[in-house]
Parts: C-alpha cells; structure tokens; sequence
C-alpha cells in the first residue's frame, strides 16, 4: 500500500480506506489510486486483513478424491459459502493420506470451521474434532459426537426402491453391503426389512462390498460364476452406492447379461455421472446442493453464536427412474 500511495500521490491510510471501500475519498482519487494500484499488480490480502481482526471467515472441506457425490456436495458448498461471505479450501483424503492429515492441514491453514463429506473416522476422533473447532458431518451420522450432522433418510430411499422392484415382479433381489461407507448400515437394515415386509425373507442375500467400481464388479463376478454352477441369477441388485452400480453394470455387459431385459439394477446417490451412461442409471437420489446450504449454514451458524449446540438435518431423498429397471423376466415371473 506504501508502493500505491507514493505513485499516487496520496496517503497510505487514504489508499487503506479506498481499499476497505469506505468514504473519506473523492471519485477522482478514487480512480486513480485502483488504476495505479492495477498498474503494479497490487492486490488486498484479504486472508491477512481477516487474521489481523482474528478471523479468516474460512470453511475447509475434507473429501475424498475418488467418491464422484463428493463433487456434488463441494458445487453446491461454494455457492453457499461465498453468499454468506465465507471462502473454502480442500483438502483430500486419498489411499496415502489419511482424513485425519487432511483436516490438521485445513485447521493449519486457519479455517475456521471442517465439514467433513462422509468421514470415515472413528467416532472418538470425530468427538474430539467437535469439540477443538466446529465441524459438520455430511452423509454420515455418530450419536453422542459433538458435530453437525447432514444426511438423508438413508431407510426411506431403499423403501422406495424395494418397493419399486416388487412392483415390477422382483422376487430374487440382493444387496451389494457398501461396507463401512456412510449410510452403508441404514442402508443395509432398510433392505432387510422391506425384504420381510414383502414377505421375501426366504431370498433375502446380502453380498459384502464397498462404495467403488472394484465392488460391483467382483459382486458381478461372483453371480456369474454361481450361474455357471447352477445358482439362477437375481432379478434385481441394490447397490451400495452408484460406484458400485456401475462396477456391476461393467461386469454384467462383458458377461452379455441386458440390463434391464435380464436383471435390474438400482444405485444410490444420483451422482452427476448417473444421467451420462449409454443406460441411464435407475438411482436413489440424495440431494446434494440441498445437504451442501444445510452444512454451510449450520457451520457459520455456530461461528456466529458459539451458544448454538450441534444440529442434525435430515433430507427427504428420492427414487430416481431410468434404464435399469424393468419388468421381471419373464422365465423368472
């Protein structure tokens, strides 16, 4: 600011006031302090002046790089963000770099607030996260942890797509488990009980997995293989999560299995790839700019009234209809 005052011809202060654009200068000095400013490259350093006041109004968000809904969610989380005149910064949980590495360095770099998109992390270490900063918890809920928590009615959407393959004639139905994912256990419990409530406990089969491609396809590959031993295949698989779905989807077409002629297939999330397949993807939908205001808003909440206890938002999700689902086949029927 001394360099942009000295060619201008001005104070330092004057130059701190145009920049804070507060009154105290004319229009001409004005403009010729932010053309002279533009001339040699000056830009405020807003992160400065924000930690000077002891503030850096600044949410970090740890994802995980390989989860495609976690891209939705971080869309809606700018928008939201810049609104309530918040900044964000990521940090990624990858195979060599653990969530917890990946939240110290936004607590590192002075954000104010976490938001965590589906951590995997032990109850404990969420807790005592709670109670070092404000964090919000997205697709997964912990009772008794000290965070926000966003997520949607992980029961009410396996409903919906049970309910939606009986209808169709699906007796033989499976689930691919998403392992320790978020949601994976509600999930689970939900399909087991509409399975009972249809009076189907006699086919019920849950396949152990996890939220990647990886699953679905070793998932595929093991009904094959028991078809090639004499198993009848299910008419229907419900998905851990889309990832998942689509792994099936990859082992079953190399397999000369149609989907949806000779078995349906119904994913979880209504990522943004769900829509851009040859087939589009039968899906429950989790609404992601939707979950992304609740997670903002409940974080800057708490930053601005430190009276405010942690909070729980639960989403309505919805059954999202396209390609790979269908009737029962008819030798099945």
């Amino acid at each position: 600011m001394a360099d942009v005052a000295a060619r201008a011809g001005v104070s330092r202060a004057l130059v701190s006031i145009i920049f804070r654009d507060q009154p105290g200068a004319s229009k001409e000095t004005r403009e010729r302090v932010l053309r002279v400013a533009d001339e040699i490259g000056y830009r405020p350093d807003n992160a400065a002046r924000l930690l000077a006041r002891g503030r850096s109004r600044t949410l970090g968000v740890m994802f995980t790089v390989h989860q495609t809904f976690h891209t939705n969610l971080i869309a809606g989380i700018y928008p939201e963000a810049e609104r309530l005149g918040y900044d964000v910064l990521l940090s990624a949980a990858t195979r060599s770099r653990d969530e917890a590495k990946a939240v110290e360095a936004l607590l590192s770099h002075r954000c104010e607030a976490v938001i965590l998109l589906g951590p995997d992390a032990e109850p404990g270490y969420l807790d005592a996260l709670g109670r070092r900063t404000v964090a919000v918890s997205v697709s997964r809920r912990v009772p008794q942890a000290h965070v926000d928590f966003v997520h949607s009615a992980e029961g009410k959407g396996v409903r919906q797509a049970m309910d939606h393959l009986v209808e169709l004639g699906h007796r033989r139905i499976v689930h691919i488990d998403g392992g320790q994912g978020p949601g994976s256990a509600d999930r689970r419990r939900a399909y087991r009980a509409a399975m009972r409530r249809h009076g189907l406990q006699a086919e019920l089969r849950v396949i152990p997995g996890d939220h990647t491609e990886q699953s679905g396809i070793e998932a595929g590959e093991l009904l094959l293989s028991e078809r090639d031993s004499g198993r009848p295949l299910p008419t229907a698989v419900l998905a851990g999560n889309d990832r998942c779905a689509w792994g099936l989807l990859m082992a079953l077409t190399r397999a000369g299995i149609d989907v949806p002629r000779d078995m349906s297939v119904i994913g979880y999330d209504d990522s943004h790839l769900s829509h851009l397949m040859p087939i589009g993807l039968t899906t429950v939908r989790q609404d992601a700019a939707l979950m992304a205001e609740h997670a903002v808003r409940f974080a800057v909440e708490r930053l601005e009234d430190e009276r405010l206890e942690p909070r729980e938002a639960v989403l309505d999700p919805k059954l999202v209809v396209r390609g790979t689902s269908g009737p029962v086949p008819e030798a099945s029927a």
